[in-house]
Protein backbone atom coordinates (compact mmCIF):
# COMPACT_ATOMS: atom_id res chain seq x y z
CA UNK A 1 0.00 0.00 0.00
CA UNK A 2 1.68 3.19 -1.10
CA UNK A 3 2.22 5.75 1.40
CA UNK A 4 2.16 9.56 2.02
CA UNK A 5 3.24 11.96 4.51
CA UNK A 6 0.66 13.48 6.96
CA UNK A 7 0.68 15.11 10.64
CA UNK A 8 -1.23 13.19 12.76
CA UNK A 9 -2.75 12.29 15.70
CA UNK A 10 -1.29 9.36 17.57
CA UNK A 11 -3.84 8.47 19.68
CA UNK A 12 -7.16 9.50 21.65
CA UNK A 13 -5.30 10.10 24.97
CA UNK A 14 -3.55 13.24 23.65
CA UNK A 15 -3.63 16.09 21.31
CA UNK A 16 0.02 15.97 20.24
CA UNK A 17 0.65 15.81 16.70
CA UNK A 18 3.42 14.85 14.61
CA UNK A 19 4.71 14.17 11.35
CA UNK A 20 4.94 10.56 9.65
CA UNK A 21 3.94 8.32 7.12
CA UNK A 22 0.03 6.88 6.90
CA UNK A 23 -1.32 4.91 3.91
CA UNK A 24 -3.07 7.10 1.14
CA UNK A 25 -6.40 6.91 1.56
CA UNK A 26 -8.86 4.42 -0.79
CA UNK A 27 -11.81 6.05 -2.70
CA UNK A 28 -15.17 5.08 -2.16
CA UNK A 29 -18.39 5.81 -3.51
CA UNK A 30 -19.39 9.72 -3.83
CA UNK A 31 -15.71 10.39 -3.30
CA UNK A 32 -13.23 12.06 -5.05
CA UNK A 33 -8.95 11.54 -4.05
CA UNK A 34 -7.32 15.39 -3.88
CA UNK A 35 -3.70 15.82 -4.03
CA UNK A 36 -3.18 18.57 -1.39
CA UNK A 37 -1.39 21.54 -2.64
CA UNK A 38 -2.08 23.78 -0.01
CA UNK A 39 -4.37 23.63 3.40
CA UNK A 40 -5.80 26.56 5.97
CA UNK A 41 -4.88 26.37 10.09
CA UNK A 42 -7.53 26.51 12.11
CA UNK A 43 -7.59 27.03 15.80
CA UNK A 44 -9.08 23.36 16.13
CA UNK A 45 -7.67 21.25 13.94
CA UNK A 46 -5.92 19.31 16.57
CA UNK A 47 -8.97 18.70 18.10
CA UNK A 48 -11.41 18.28 15.84
CA UNK A 49 -11.32 14.53 15.61
CA UNK A 50 -14.24 12.12 15.00
CA UNK A 51 -15.17 10.08 17.58
CA UNK A 52 -14.56 6.60 15.64
CA UNK A 53 -11.05 7.84 13.96
CA UNK A 54 -8.60 5.40 13.92
CA UNK A 55 -5.22 6.72 14.70
CA UNK A 56 -2.66 7.57 13.49
CA UNK A 57 -5.24 10.07 11.62
CA UNK A 58 -4.28 12.97 9.83
CA UNK A 59 -6.13 16.48 11.16
CA UNK A 60 -6.77 19.30 9.37
CA UNK A 61 -10.60 20.98 8.25
CA UNK A 62 -9.75 22.90 4.82
CA UNK A 63 -7.47 22.51 1.74
CA UNK A 64 -6.97 23.15 -2.08
CA UNK A 65 -5.80 20.69 -4.94
CA UNK A 66 -6.08 18.65 -7.81
CA UNK A 67 -8.36 15.71 -7.97
CA UNK A 68 -6.39 12.58 -9.10
CA UNK A 69 -9.18 10.23 -8.57
CA UNK A 70 -12.78 9.51 -8.73
CA UNK A 71 -15.30 7.25 -6.73
CA UNK A 72 -18.46 5.50 -8.63
CA UNK A 73 -21.59 7.78 -8.43
CA UNK A 74 -19.20 11.24 -8.95
CA UNK A 75 -20.25 13.04 -12.13
CA UNK A 76 -19.56 16.73 -11.43
CA UNK A 77 -16.35 16.50 -11.16
CA UNK A 78 -13.53 15.36 -13.08
CA UNK A 79 -9.63 14.01 -12.49
CA UNK A 80 -7.46 17.29 -12.99
CA UNK A 81 -9.95 19.79 -11.89
CA UNK A 82 -9.13 22.08 -9.09
CA UNK A 83 -10.53 22.58 -6.14
CA UNK A 84 -10.84 24.08 -2.85
CA UNK A 85 -12.34 21.00 0.19
CA UNK A 86 -14.38 21.59 3.34
CA UNK A 87 -12.90 17.99 5.39
CA UNK A 88 -13.61 18.62 8.95
CA UNK A 89 -14.28 15.31 11.10
CA UNK A 90 -13.71 12.95 8.08
CA UNK A 91 -13.24 9.77 9.35
CA UNK A 92 -10.71 8.85 6.65
CA UNK A 93 -8.75 12.11 7.62
CA UNK A 94 -7.88 15.65 7.37
CA UNK A 95 -6.14 17.89 4.56
CA UNK A 96 -2.95 18.14 6.12
CA UNK A 97 -1.06 15.31 4.26
CA UNK A 98 -0.56 14.88 0.73
CA UNK A 99 -3.82 13.10 -0.15
CA UNK A 100 -6.89 13.39 1.40
CA UNK A 101 -10.28 11.46 0.46
CA UNK A 102 -13.62 12.96 0.54
CA UNK A 103 -17.01 13.38 -0.02
CA UNK A 104 -17.69 14.38 -3.65
CA UNK A 105 -20.25 17.28 -1.89
CA UNK A 106 -17.51 18.81 0.25
CA UNK A 107 -15.82 19.67 -3.11
CA UNK A 108 -15.86 23.34 -5.14
CA UNK A 109 -13.53 24.00 -8.64
CA UNK A 110 -11.83 26.99 -8.17
CA UNK A 111 -11.13 28.90 -11.87
CA UNK A 112 -7.03 29.37 -12.67
CA UNK A 113 -7.55 32.84 -11.55
CA UNK A 114 -7.30 31.78 -7.60
CA UNK A 115 -4.34 30.78 -6.37
CA UNK A 116 -4.04 26.98 -4.40
CA UNK A 117 -3.22 29.30 -1.01
CA UNK A 118 -6.21 31.53 -1.37
CA UNK A 119 -8.08 28.77 -2.11
CA UNK A 120 -7.12 27.20 1.13
CA UNK A 121 -7.46 29.92 3.13
CA UNK A 122 -11.40 30.19 2.82
CA UNK A 123 -12.95 27.31 2.98
CA UNK A 124 -14.14 27.38 6.47
CA UNK A 125 -13.61 31.54 7.61
CA UNK A 126 -14.90 31.90 4.03
CA UNK A 127 -18.58 30.08 5.02
CA UNK A 128 -18.84 31.33 8.59
CA UNK A 129 -18.60 35.33 6.92
CA UNK A 130 -21.29 34.20 4.46
CA UNK A 131 -23.15 32.40 7.41
CA UNK A 132 -22.47 35.37 9.65
CA UNK A 133 -23.63 38.18 7.33
CA UNK A 134 -26.91 36.09 6.59
CA UNK A 135 -27.65 36.32 10.57
CA UNK A 136 -27.12 39.71 10.87
CA UNK A 137 -29.47 40.69 8.25
CA UNK A 138 -28.51 44.68 7.82
CA UNK A 139 -29.20 46.77 5.30
CA UNK A 140 -27.44 49.33 3.64
CA UNK A 141 -25.93 52.08 5.52
CA UNK A 142 -26.57 50.13 8.95
CA UNK A 143 -23.95 49.69 10.96
CA UNK A 144 -21.88 46.77 12.41
CA UNK A 145 -19.81 46.19 15.13
CA UNK A 146 -16.99 43.11 14.65
CA UNK A 147 -15.31 41.54 17.87
CA UNK A 148 -11.85 40.40 16.84
CA UNK A 149 -12.21 41.88 13.55
CA UNK A 150 -8.48 41.26 12.30
CA UNK A 151 -8.61 37.50 11.76
CA UNK A 152 -9.90 35.16 9.01
CA UNK A 153 -13.67 35.71 9.72
CA UNK A 154 -13.46 38.98 10.41
CA UNK A 155 -11.51 40.37 7.89
CA UNK A 156 -13.79 38.58 5.69
CA UNK A 157 -16.49 39.92 7.22
CA UNK A 158 -15.55 42.92 6.74
CA UNK A 159 -15.10 42.77 2.92
CA UNK A 160 -18.53 41.09 2.87
CA UNK A 161 -20.05 44.27 4.87
CA UNK A 162 -17.97 46.85 2.67
CA UNK A 163 -19.67 45.31 -0.57
CA UNK A 164 -22.85 45.44 1.04
CA UNK A 165 -23.05 49.40 2.09
CA UNK A 166 -22.82 48.45 5.53
CA UNK A 167 -20.65 50.51 8.23
CA UNK A 168 -18.20 48.33 10.04
CA UNK A 169 -16.56 49.17 13.02
CA UNK A 170 -13.65 46.56 14.29
CA UNK A 171 -11.84 45.64 17.50
CA UNK A 172 -8.46 44.04 17.48
CA UNK A 173 -5.07 44.81 18.34
CA UNK A 174 -3.72 48.62 17.49
CA UNK A 175 -1.17 47.06 14.89
CA UNK A 176 -4.17 45.68 12.97
CA UNK A 177 -5.99 48.34 12.50
CA UNK A 178 -4.55 50.07 9.89
CA UNK A 179 -5.22 46.87 7.79
CA UNK A 180 -8.41 46.59 8.85
CA UNK A 181 -9.23 50.12 7.46
CA UNK A 182 -7.98 48.84 4.51
CA UNK A 183 -10.24 46.15 4.14
CA UNK A 184 -13.05 48.51 4.14
CA UNK A 185 -13.60 48.87 7.91
CA UNK A 186 -14.52 52.92 8.64
CA UNK A 187 -13.35 52.67 11.91
CA UNK A 188 -11.30 50.65 14.32
CA UNK A 189 -10.64 50.27 18.43
CA UNK A 190 -8.47 48.82 20.43
CA UNK A 191 -9.48 45.88 22.79
CA UNK A 192 -7.06 46.76 24.89
CA UNK A 193 -7.97 50.20 26.16
CA UNK A 194 -10.40 50.36 28.90
CA UNK A 195 -11.80 53.19 27.00
CA UNK A 196 -12.77 51.25 23.76
CA UNK A 197 -16.18 51.42 24.42
CA UNK A 198 -16.78 54.96 24.93
CA UNK A 199 -14.98 55.17 21.09
CA UNK A 200 -17.14 52.92 19.76
CA UNK A 201 -20.43 55.10 21.01
CA UNK A 202 -18.82 58.00 19.58
CA UNK A 203 -18.55 56.59 16.25
CA UNK A 204 -22.70 55.46 17.12
CA UNK A 205 -23.93 57.25 19.48
CA UNK A 206 -27.39 55.51 20.31
CA UNK A 207 -25.23 51.93 19.68
CA UNK A 208 -24.70 49.91 16.46
CA UNK A 209 -27.22 47.96 14.83
CA UNK A 210 -25.60 45.08 15.14
CA UNK A 211 -22.39 43.03 16.61
CA UNK A 212 -20.82 39.99 15.80
CA UNK A 213 -18.93 38.59 18.44
CA UNK A 214 -16.17 36.88 16.96
CA UNK A 215 -13.34 35.71 19.42
CA UNK A 216 -13.79 33.80 22.49
CA UNK A 217 -15.15 36.50 25.27
CA UNK A 218 -16.34 39.06 23.20
CA UNK A 219 -20.05 38.22 23.73
CA UNK A 220 -20.61 40.30 26.65
CA UNK A 221 -18.55 43.26 26.08
CA UNK A 222 -20.37 43.13 22.52
CA UNK A 223 -23.79 43.85 23.91
CA UNK A 224 -22.64 47.10 25.70
CA UNK A 225 -21.96 48.97 22.25
CA UNK A 226 -25.56 47.81 20.39
CA UNK A 227 -28.70 49.65 20.57
CA UNK A 228 -31.70 48.87 21.95
CA UNK A 229 -33.58 46.30 20.02
CA UNK A 230 -30.40 45.51 17.86
CA UNK A 231 -28.61 42.03 17.87
CA UNK A 232 -25.80 39.96 18.51
CA UNK A 233 -24.59 36.75 16.52
CA UNK A 234 -22.42 34.85 18.62
CA UNK A 235 -19.50 33.23 16.77
CA UNK A 236 -17.43 32.73 19.86
CA UNK A 237 -19.42 29.81 21.47
CA UNK A 238 -19.78 32.66 24.43
CA UNK A 239 -22.95 32.50 26.35
CA UNK A 240 -24.80 35.74 26.65
CA UNK A 241 -28.10 37.20 27.81
CA UNK A 242 -29.99 38.74 26.19
CA UNK A 243 -31.34 42.34 27.43
CA UNK A 244 -32.46 45.81 26.28
CA UNK A 245 -35.03 43.93 23.79
CA UNK A 246 -31.77 42.33 22.26
CA UNK A 247 -31.63 39.72 20.49
CA UNK A 248 -28.94 37.43 20.92
CA UNK A 249 -28.08 34.26 18.48
CA UNK A 250 -25.56 31.86 18.29
CA UNK A 251 -24.61 31.27 14.79
CA UNK A 252 -25.84 27.98 13.03
CA UNK A 253 -23.87 26.53 10.99
CA UNK A 254 -26.75 25.73 8.02
CA UNK A 255 -25.48 26.69 4.65
CA UNK A 256 -24.77 24.43 1.91
CA UNK A 257 -20.41 24.41 1.89
CA UNK A 258 -20.48 24.46 -1.86
CA UNK A 259 -23.41 27.54 -2.11
CA UNK A 260 -21.62 29.06 0.14
CA UNK A 261 -18.27 28.94 -1.49
CA UNK A 262 -19.37 30.01 -4.61
CA UNK A 263 -20.71 32.92 -3.26
CA UNK A 264 -16.91 33.81 -2.05
CA UNK A 265 -15.37 32.74 -5.12
CA UNK A 266 -17.99 35.14 -6.74
CA UNK A 267 -16.70 38.00 -5.21
CA UNK A 268 -13.10 38.05 -5.63
CA UNK A 269 -13.41 36.91 -9.23
CA UNK A 270 -15.08 40.16 -9.02
CA UNK A 271 -12.28 41.94 -7.42
CA UNK A 272 -14.69 42.73 -4.16
CA UNK A 273 -12.67 40.65 -1.63
CA UNK A 274 -9.99 38.53 -1.11
CA UNK A 275 -8.58 36.50 1.66
CA UNK A 276 -6.13 38.25 4.44
CA UNK A 277 -3.25 35.70 4.93
CA UNK A 278 -0.24 36.52 7.16
CA UNK A 279 1.89 34.13 6.11
CA UNK A 280 2.37 31.07 3.97
CA UNK A 281 4.69 28.22 5.41
CA UNK A 282 6.17 25.04 4.05
CA UNK A 283 4.84 22.04 5.14
CA UNK A 284 7.75 20.94 7.05
CA UNK A 285 7.02 23.78 9.24
CA UNK A 286 3.05 23.46 9.78
CA UNK A 287 3.12 22.81 13.50
CA UNK A 288 4.73 26.20 14.10
CA UNK A 289 1.59 27.81 11.75
CA UNK A 290 -1.14 25.71 14.36
CA UNK A 291 0.81 26.84 17.06
CA UNK A 292 0.72 30.75 15.79
CA UNK A 293 -2.92 29.94 14.99
CA UNK A 294 -3.54 28.73 18.31
CA UNK A 295 -2.45 31.84 20.33
CA UNK A 296 -5.74 33.64 18.30
CA UNK A 297 -3.30 36.37 17.23
CA UNK A 298 -2.80 35.84 13.54
CA UNK A 299 -3.60 38.66 11.26
CA UNK A 300 -5.77 37.10 9.01
CA UNK A 301 -5.43 33.43 7.75
CA UNK A 302 -2.01 31.22 8.57
CA UNK A 303 -1.71 28.64 5.42
CA UNK A 304 0.78 25.76 4.53
CA UNK A 305 1.94 25.16 1.02
CA UNK A 306 3.28 21.71 -0.39
CA UNK A 307 4.78 23.30 -2.91
CA UNK A 308 6.94 26.40 -1.07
Amino acid sequence: MEEMKAFVRTSPEDNDVELTEVPIPTVGEGEVLIMVQAFGVGVHDRYFIPGDAKFPYPIGTEGSGIIKEIGSGVDNLQIGDRVMVSNSMQIKGGCWAQYVAIPSGNVIPIPAEIHFTHAAALPVAGKTAVESMRALNLKKGETLFAAGASGAIGTLVIQLAKDQGIRVIGSASSKNHEHMQSLGAEETVDYSDSDWKNSVKEWAPDGVDAALAIQPGTGADSMDVVKDGGKVIIVSGDRVDAERDITVEQLQHKLDFQYAMAMIVEGILAGKMHPAIEYVYPFDQALEALKKTETRHARGKLVVSMTR
